[in-house]
């Protein structure tokens, strides 16, 4: 076998992937992503995580199934010692296994030792994390409580009260998204030569709340920022996302304060660009480069004022959810046409490329499928269609996701949308989607379902599913939509049973 690569998981958290530039965003400041396409990787357009959540998402694409093959439908339902995760393997066959940042994955109270030999912590005191000094919500009545806009962030001064015992004085808001990185690029720097490294980075930004310090907050040109999606219909929409609509109280905001979230959202993209970029510079420094294998990927998208809300849903999915930004840059003697590719794929289809180009055979079945010959240059689609689910069923209170602190507590930032899905009226239906290049099609459990054809309506604001127009067009979505919980509903384990 080869030397194996360098496996680089670059993960942001919560990215659109319509926020860069060389996808045609002219107000995304990327110039480390849009370098590396344009060099040596290839960046895919249409590119679908399988859950619009963090954690769910996770379990599938460092597994390569889908969540409805083990339940991994919540924030609350890990990854359990008896199912794979790509971050074992790797380190079961000899990686040296760094990981940086959030975990989201599997159950903290199993520990990080069988899946890294090192869970990173920042060697020092961090800016405060926005989820808890808070102070920039105001008033709990107003309409900025739940907007998780915070605006510009300062640095923390020499002496601050940030840096005890130190005298910091920080050219960023240094928050442990910084300290991840820094971290990753001393062990580039100081790694023996004679061992892969995976580095995995999951890092926090651009997950609101909606925040970020200079120079990134004033790159971003506010009058290029594209316009927003309007507010829908809601009595045509599923009813989780009208009910947070009218619980973050953002309906008098005008189309200028909306900007400037905008505006700072993609502040918070340009800030992860950068890291990305030294994280780059320090593996060319390194002589590590052409043996990397990097993936750039987000788990899921933000709505980002897109029909007035702002976070994300458990349950919905809209483009700017759904769609991700999905990079790769192969080692350097694997066959690559660099630049952006078109076709349909899915985030499991990086954990079956990082195993291919690792070398390994997992000894499982997954659904992942390999990205090396559309990074090569092949034509040919690669999948018909791209799947993503999540919700519950009535009565599945385990799936509710009352251990989030937001479940009960109004104060909480995520009480719009985390204390609906305690409700049994239908707001927290089970529901999937099939979305082929023309046609997206949600069957939902409780509720209306959902079609929408994307060429005329790009922006899944008219719901056609009652339309006899689109009847041939919705009986085939509904059949490939079978078909593909048939091939996909379960998978027998390698290892038989004595009898």
């Amino acid at each position: 076998m080869a030397k194996q690569p360098h496996i680089i998981i670059f993960n942001p958290d919560q990215w659109r992937g319509d926020v860069m530039a060389h996808l045609g965003n002219p107000a995304a400041v990327t110039p480390n992503l849009d370098a590396i396409v344009a060099s040596d990787a290839v960046s895919f357009r249409h590119a679908f995580c399988q859950n619009p959540v963090c954690t769910p998402s996770r379990c599938s694409f460092m597994t390569g199934w889908y969540p409805h093959v083990r339940g991994h439908r919540t924030m609350f339902h890990m990854l359990q010692p008896d199912e794979p995760v790509l971050l074992q393997q790797l380190k079961d066959a000899g990686y040296f296994v760094f990981w940086g940042g959030k975990n989201d994955l599997v159950p903290r109270q199993n520990g990080f030792a069988e899946y890294c030999d090192v869970k990173y912590e920042a060697p020092r005191p961090l800016r405060p994390n926005l989820h808890s000094a808070d102070d920039w919500r105001g008033d709990p009545e107003g309409d900025n409580y739940y907007s998780f806009f915070a605006g510009k962030l300062e640095p923390a001064p020499i002496d601050s009260p940030e840096a005890p015992g130190g005298r910091y004085e920080d050219e960023v808001y240094y928050d442990n998204d910084w300290a991840m990185v820094d971290g990753a690029i001393e062990l580039i720097r100081s790694a023996p030569p004679d061992k892969p490294l995976c580095i995995y980075l999951p890092l926090s930004y651009p997950h609101p709340p909606y925040g970020v310090e200079d120079p990134w907050f004033s790159q971003i040109d506010r009058s290029r920022i594209p316009p927003r999606l309007p507010t829908p219909d809601w009595s045509r929409k599923p009813s989780l996302v009208a009910g947070i609509h009218q619980r973050q109280r953002l309906q008098g905001w005008s189309d200028e304060r909306f900007n400037e979230l905008r505006a700072v959202y993609y502040g918070m993209c340009a800030r992860v660009d950068e890291q990305f970029g030294r994280l780059v510079n320090a593996l060319k420094a390194a002589g590590s480069y052409d043996d990397s294998a990097i993936f750039f990927f987000s788990d899921h998208g933000d709505f980002t004022g897109d029909y007035g809300l702002v976070e994300k849903t458990q349950n919905t999915f809209e483009d700017c959810l759904t769609r991700v930004p999905l990079i790769v840059k192969p080692p350097a003697d694997t066959p690559i046409q660099p630049g952006i590719r078109d076709q349909l794929v899915e985030l499991i289809d990086f954990t079956a490329t990082a195993y291919e180009w690792a070398g390994l055979k997992p000894g499982y079945d997954h659904f992942g499928r390999s990205l090396a010959p559309l990074i090569a240059g092949a034509a040919e689609e690669h999948r018909d269609a791209v799947f993503c689910e999540g919700g519950r069923r009535f009565g599945e209170v385990q799936a509710m996701e009352q251990g989030s602190a937001s479940f009960h507590d109004p104060s909480g930032l995520y009480f719009p949308r985390v204390q609906l899905q305690g409700s049994e009226a239908g707001e927290h239906s089970k529901a999937t989607m099939c979305r082929t290049r023309d046609y997206k099609y949600v069957r939902r459990l409780y509720e209306v379902d959902e079609l929408y054809d994307l060429r005329r309506d790009p922006g899944e604001l008219t719901n056609r599913i009652d339309d006899p127009e689109y009847a041939d067009i919705l009986a085939d979505m509904r059949e490939r939509l079978l078909t593909w919980y048939q091939t996909t509903c379960d998978v027998v384990p390698y290892k038989t049973d004595v009898r």
